[in-house]
């Protein structure tokens, strides 16, 4: 044998024991990459198949989020680098199935129904592929309810046996009613971002999802487990903010509530505080809790009572200390608003803008200008949005002015800022009732001064509906009122703005945003 041959067997032979060695090491730095990649919606295609690999284990469908793809699950998070949960399926033998949605597409996102029916042709398509072996699913954020519609409204229950969501919205996100509210009107029609997959996650439209879901016969027909984050991500990120604004609904973890993220005839495996929207989804965090429960596609010990959640048909309790107002910003022209802070606080204050150039300052009582930190990229609910912070050591009391100035016509503003306040505006509201039939109920802090409360609507369309519901003064007291009487049943926006008029002269407003969907 040549000298060249033996070198070419050493060469070979080492090949053979090193290589398995060295996609390990590809695995565990979270790099595998499925083969056969497409983005187009409506196709699927399949993860590596693992050495490891038993038929006895039910093979994994990932179901992505809101404007997400199947890179969901293997590529970069916002925050938090490459998302490892399929090279930790890999490594645990399961096969994977990655499904395109009509989100992939990148043209904005579609509501759980239109998405539902195309999951629900796909999970037909992999059943058969697997020879009628059902599936588990795995679903991030809004792929939970979008799973929900094709297993319940869609007939693709058989073809799955556990659903596994990872923060999703089952009740809605109150971030998606503050998109669609009166006045965040300018800024969502240019940025694009007022689709039918914000409109679907407003609380009122959820609530009436789940009127119709979980009552349904198929509901029962799978088993639910949901995982839930409450930590509001990195330091003044978009999901930071959307935090922030949340927190008056309760623990979230920066695009949805805790309370929003179970559901009352699923099981919750757990809460984690460490976990916020963006890697409640990675493999290093959550999926040697779930994997347990993976193994198997049996669905046993399901209740069959048509439990539902308060949230659909009970008062949701809202409270707010917020000031929220927003509209167009021209060309070259300095816009400003001012904030009366009555006594010294804390809290945050965030700017979102349609342009990445706009000139944004906070204007102290003293005359001190600060400098915006930002912006940063909006990637969950107002997609596209450039978010500019500031959030002072304190904020004495005084008159603060935010001044924006932007270089084009095709920009617009949505300001919304977070006080530490110990009293706060609180609603109590179905998210779903009647028009003229079903009540609400508003209790103002005390104050001193004169309160004044307006209150404003969007109807499914979008039409503004001047001051439906009678401005009454009031102060630390409840106000009852009934939902309008309305033209048609569908998703109605609600921003309540309570105005006080101190001693001083001066006014304060706090601000409260509700979805409710009135038959």
């Amino acid at each position: 044998m040549s000298r060249l041959m033996k070198r070419f067997l050493v060469f070979f032979l080492c090949l053979m024991v090193f290589t398995p060695y060295v996609l390990s090491l590809e695995v565990s730095a979270g790099k595998l990459k499925p083969p056969g990649e497409t983005f187009t919606p409506g196709e699927w295609f399949l993860g590596d198949r693992p050495p490891n690999y038993t038929s006895s284990k039910p093979p994994i469908v990932f179901v992505q989020g809101k404007n997400g793809s199947s890179t969901s699950w293997y590529g970069e998070t916002t925050y938090h680098g490459v998302n490892d949960i399929y090279t930790k399926a890999y490594e645990a033998g399961y096969q994977t199935v990655f499904v395109q949605l009509y989100d992939a597409a990148g043209n904005g996102s579609e509501n759980q129904y239109t998405n539902g029916r195309l999951l629900a042709s796909m999970l037909g398509e992999i059943s058969r592929h697997f020879n009628g072996q059902k599936v588990n699913i795995i679903a991030h954020s809004k792929g939970g309810p979008d799973t929900q519609a094709a297993l319940i409204h869609y007939g693709a229950h058989s073809y799955v046996g556990r659903v596994i969501t990872l923060g999703s919205p089952h009740y809605g996100s109150e971030l998606a009613d503050l998109s669609y509210s009166w006045y965040a009107g300018w800024l969502g029609e240019l940025l694009g971002q007022n689709d039918a997959g914000t409109y679907s996650l407003q609380v009122g439209e959820m609530a009436k999802f789940r009127s119709v879901t979980d009552s349904n016969s198929n509901r029962s027909k799978n088993k639910y487990y949901t995982v839930a984050g409450t930590n509001k991500g990195p330091a003044l990120s978009a999901l930071s903010l959307g935090g922030a604004y949340l927190s008056i609904y309760g623990a979230n973890d920066g695009l949805v509530t805790e309370t929003s993220a179970k559901l009352p005839y699923g099981t919750h495996l757990f809460t984690d505080s460490t976990i916020d929207h963006d890697n409640i989804r990675q493999g290093s965090k959550v999926f040697s809790r779930i994997e347990p429960y993976l193994r198997s596609a049996t669905v046993s010990q399901l209740s069959t009572n048509n439990e539902t959640s308060s949230q659909t048909d009970a008062a949701i309790h809202s409270e707010s200390s917020n000031y929220i107002t927003g509209g167009k910003l021209s060309d070259n022209q300095i816009t400003k608003k001012e904030i009366y802070v009555p006594a010294k606080t804390n809290g945050t204050i965030s700017v979102y803008t349609a342009s990445n150039d706009t000139t944004v300052e906070l204007v102290a009582p003293d005359g001190t200008i600060m400098k915006a930190t930002g912006p940063v990229k909006d990637e969950m609910i107002l997609s596209g949005a450039n978010v500019y912070t500031f959030q002072p050591d304190e904020l004495v009391e005084g008159s603060w002015t935010v001044q924006m100035k932007a270089t084009n016509d095709k920009d617009a503003y949505l300001l919304v800022s977070s006080f530490d306040e110990p009293g706060k505006l609180e609603l109590d509201m179905a998210g779903k009732g009647k028009a003229d039939q079903t009540s609400f109920t508003l209790k103002t802090p005390k104050q001193a001064g004169t309160t004044k409360l307006s209150f404003k609507f969007k109807d499914p369309n979008g039409k503004e509906l001047k001051q439906t519901i009678n401005p009454k003064s009031t102060n630390g007291t409840k106000f009852t009122s009934k939902l309008p009487k309305v033209s048609k049943p569908g998703v109605y926006n609600m921003t309540v703005d309570m105005k006080t008029k101190h001693p001083n002269g001066k006014e304060s407003i706090w601000t409260l945003v509700r979805s409710v969907y009135i038959e």
